[in-house]
């Protein structure tokens, strides 16, 4: 019989991103929206700077490596390739431009990465007379909350630029900018926060919240991907821009309000013949460990989610603690919850451990599971055992957990809490027992999943 399943509450689970321009709205100017009627505006100053798109047009010397200039295949310069891949799904509008005079193998090239994001792409013609911006960048300036980013000093542009309300960010000039309206950063890196500072500025509103992000990058990409990390405010008023850890790690953490993080991504290693209690026991990547001291300095700022609450499912012996627990949740009239029989081993050849089994209160067949749960290589590399004999040679990482193997007709269903809400969602699973064990050929099954 399938466990019960709890429902969802009605309505919407997650909250909807606002989005920004697409590629097709950045090469043509917007139409301007309807006014609503006052009775019928939302009076959330968030959801009311979100009406205002925002474009970023990239200058082609930000992105292209000068090393490689006059070569004949051009190259994008270090970190320009994550920067693209961040903006495509940041929900800006955001254009790359580059002068008309521009030999056409580099030009395409450009071309070619603006069509790769579903960016836009401007071929700015030589200046004429005191204009220097074309049609479309000054239909924007009228409609747009606009910024312009490049590597190039050219005084002039970023006069005329200013004068119609667009902010401009130079990266990496050698020689500087005079102009005290330019916006100097020392590395590509630090362009989305600051970008990201300078929205929330324009915004000029206290229910906009900056979430700062860390996390390895596919992680990063798949939750991009589903629209999760807006650089353009959210509906619910949260800009997200991701923490870098080649960057002082300080002053940026001085920008957001709020930190988002996947621990485990930045484990290195972890020592499983020490009783795991964080930071006990753990080697964590040196920016991961910045992020850590950073907190212990600041322990009331806003942290998703606080690391000692994640400590416990590092270790699996925790984790089947914490559910042995559940037994004591029981009302009369309801299912009783169990955690599944367990057993922690320190090897598979001991002449006890059938004796061990027995006293835990287990039976075969068996999965056999490593004790540190995440953060390492070999975290997920179990089996399933179905007699005594075929712990010989067992691949297991020691210390190891045994638990008894529950049929459940390969579903398993995850619960998550946020809150007062529930949201469950019903995943394929193992199949069971005896159609394992016909497969099995009187060896254990080894799995990593």
């Amino acid at each position: 019989v399938p466990p019960p399943v709890c429902h969802a509450p009605a309505g919407p689970t997650l909250a909807l991103l606002t989005r920004g321009p697409t590629a097709q709205e950045l090469l043509l100017p917007p139409s301007p929206a309807p006014t609503p009627k006052a009775e019928q505006r939302d009076p959330n100053p968030a959801a009311m700077a979100t009406e205002r798109p925002v474009r970023l047009v990239l200058d082609a010397s930000l992105l292209l490596d000068p090393v490689g200039a006059g070569a004949p295949v051009p190259t994008l310069r270090p970190g320009a390739e994550a920067l693209l891949r961040r903006l495509r799904h940041s929900n800006l509008g955001v254009a790359i431009c580059h002068p008309e005079e521009m030999p056409t193998t580099v030009s395409g090239f450009l071309e070619m990465a603006a069509d790769l994001n579903s960016f836009g792409y401007i071929s700015l013609p030589a200046p004429t007379g005191n204009h220097l911006l074309n049609e479309l960048m000054l239909e924007w300036s009228r409609t747009s909350s606009c910024f312009y980013a490049t590597s190039t000093v050219d005084e002039d542009l970023f006069s005329e630029l200013q004068s119609h309300n667009w902010k401009v960010i130079a990266v990496d000039n050698e020689c500087g900018t005079k102009d005290s309206g330019v916006v100097n950063i020392g590395k590509l890196q630090e362009l989305l926060i600051t970008l990201a500072t300078l929205i929330k500025k324009e915004i000029a509103s206290s229910s906009i919240l900056m979430v700062g992000y860390a996390m390895k990058p596919s992680r990063e990409e798949d939750f991009a991907k589903r629209g999760a990390f807006p650089l353009y405010p959210s509906q619910n008023g949260l800009i997200f821009v991701p923490l870098s850890f080649e960057l002082h790690l300080a002053s940026q953490l001085q920008e957001v309000d709020i930190i988002l993080h996947k621990m485990t991504d930045e484990i290195i290693s972890i020592d499983p013949n020490c009783s795991i209690s964080f930071p006990r026991g753990i080697s964590f990547s040196a920016g991961m460990s910045e992020v850590i001291r950073f907190m212990e300095e600041y322990p009331d700022f806003c942290i998703i989610d606080p690391f000692k609450n994640i400590s416990p499912l590092l270790d699996r012996l925790q984790i089947q603690e914490i559910l042995v627990r559940l037994q004591e949740l029981g009302s009369e009239g309801r299912p009783k919850l169990r955690a599944p029989h367990s057993l922690k081993v320190i090897n598979f050849s001991g002449s006890e451990l059938q004796k061990q089994l027995a006293e835990a209160n287990l039976s075969f067949p068996l999965i056999v599971k490593p004790q540190v749960a995440c953060g390492v290589a070999d975290a997920h590399n179990m089996a399933l055992v179905f007699q005594i004999e075929e712990f010989s040679n067992l691949s297991v990482p020691l210390p190891a957990i045994l638990q008894e193997y529950i049929d459940h007709g390969s579903k398993i269903y995850k619960f998550y809490v946020i809150g007062d809400k529930v949201f469950h969602a019903v995943k394929t699973s193992m199949p069971n027992a005896n159609l394992l064990k016909s497969s099995s050929g009187d060896e254990p099954l080894t799995f990593n999943r």
